[in-house]
């Protein structure tokens, strides 16, 4: 007899949310199934993005509730989109968090009402792209303290000059908001920077092994002039930076989830196909035990997230609950897709089999946002009220 099989959310997670969230949920499964899926392994080994397959997602209008008048639940859509995009290519989803979530919010939460009226409309239709300049060359998780780009002021105008790594869709935004130490009283700054303005460049980062279909860029920055209107008025040192990162530190939380889910039902589908020694590995013990830890850890990170989002929407949520969601779910995302990859044998390399993709994705979601480490020592200092930080 036949065991029945469990569903992917054996807890029910997905049954805690609204009849929209869930609608809107399914209906960006439904986008990426149909564009994105049948075209992902060919874009990730090309290391080229999806220009062309993303009108079904733009129509989607995936960023319509940082506008709807209700802010109640704005995290938890963001993170369920993030889910879903991860669970087909975390590329994907790190181009919506960098437009979306970065850039877009950004704007919304630190810029000016005239800055507010001039990007919003364009950032939310997609037909202005945006990035979000802050990691450097030699700076990752010391930027707070060691940002080396810089700005002074000019008259009427701020010259910026320096350089930011790693900065996803730099290479074809229309917009990137730039950090920048201002060198007179040693305050960061936040700056809406046309990519068209003079002394801006961008070019592709290459030799990626995670994420290859998302277009890294290296930007440089030489005398760039930048009017005092583009300055984001309400961003008066790091700590405002940071109010932007702890609300995409959830989105990367869900990241991890998705890429884990996706990992898992790839295994699970290829343990059912898969045959040796006359039967499907499904059958075998150490198969099915792998299975069980990816189950696991997919139904725990979930129910995290799932919370941590919850927390955010409520205004209840602390440094502390978003570092420790994005730890946590990267960490056992990291597990299970390695999992997954093994429990394919040598076909675990292939991308055909699909975990391959997510397996080496996962590095990036493992190191962006605060690495494994940095938000460890961030939930650390809550927890004992000591900080290790060096």
């Amino acid at each position: 007899m036949t065991a029945p099989v469990l569903p992917i959310d054996l807890y029910g997670w997905f049954d805690t949310l609204t009849a929209d969230e869930n609608h809107r949920r399914l209906a960006m499964r439904t986008v990426l199934e149909r564009d994105i899926a049948p075209v992902a392994d060919d874009h990730w080994d090309r290391g080229e993005f999806y220009h062309e397959a993303l009108a079904g997602f733009h129509a989607l209008d995936p960023l319509a509730h940082y506008f709807d008048g209700d802010s109640g639940n704005r995290t938890m859509i963001d993170g369920l989109y993030s889910l879903e995009l991860a669970r087909v290519d975390p590329s994907m989803a790190s181009y919506y968090g960098v437009h979306g979530g970065l850039c877009l919010g950004s704007i919304m939460l630190l810029g000016s009402d005239a800055q507010r009226d001039e990007w919003l409309p364009h950032l939310r239709a997609f037909s202005r792209i945006g990035c979000f300049g802050l990691t450097e060359p030699d700076v990752g998780s010391g930027v707070a303290r060691g940002l080396t780009t810089r700005c002074r002021r000019d008259g009427n105008a701020w010259v910026l000059n320096g350089e930011k790594k790693w900065i996803g869709n730099a290479t074809f935004a229309d917009v990137v908001v730039i950090w920048a130490r201002d060198e007179d009283d040693q305050t960061v700054k936040g700056f809406i920077v046309r990519t068209t303005t003079p002394g801006y460049a961008a070019r592709l980062m290459k030799g990626k092994i995670s994420q290859r279909a998302l277009a890294s860029g290296w930007i440089t920055m030489t005398d760039m002039r930048i009017a005092e209107s583009d300055r984001l008025e309400q961003a008066r040192g790091f700590g405002d930076t940071a109010r932007v990162l702890s609300a995409a530190r959830i989105g990367v939380a869900f990241q991890a989830v998705g890429c884990a889910i996706g990992a898992y039902e790839h295994a699970l589908r290829y343990a059912g196909q898969r045959e040796q020694f006359g039967r499907p590995i499904a059958g075998f013990q150490l198969v099915q035990m792998m299975l069980v830890r990816m189950l696991g850890n997919v139904t725990a990170m979930l129910g995290m997230a799932l919370r941590a989002a919850r927390l955010q929407d409520a205004g209840q949520a602390t440094d502390a609950h978003t570092s420790l969601a994005k730890q946590f779910c990267a960490f056992h995302c990291r597990e299970t897709v390695q999992l997954a990859r093994e429990m394919m044998g040598g076909n675990g390399v292939l991308l055909e089999h699909g975990a391959a993709r997510l397996f080496a994705d996962a590095e990036a979601i493992y190191s962006y946002e605060g690495t494994n480490e940095m938000t460890a020592l961030v939930v650390g200092r809550a927890i004992t009220g000591q900080s290790a930080f060096v």
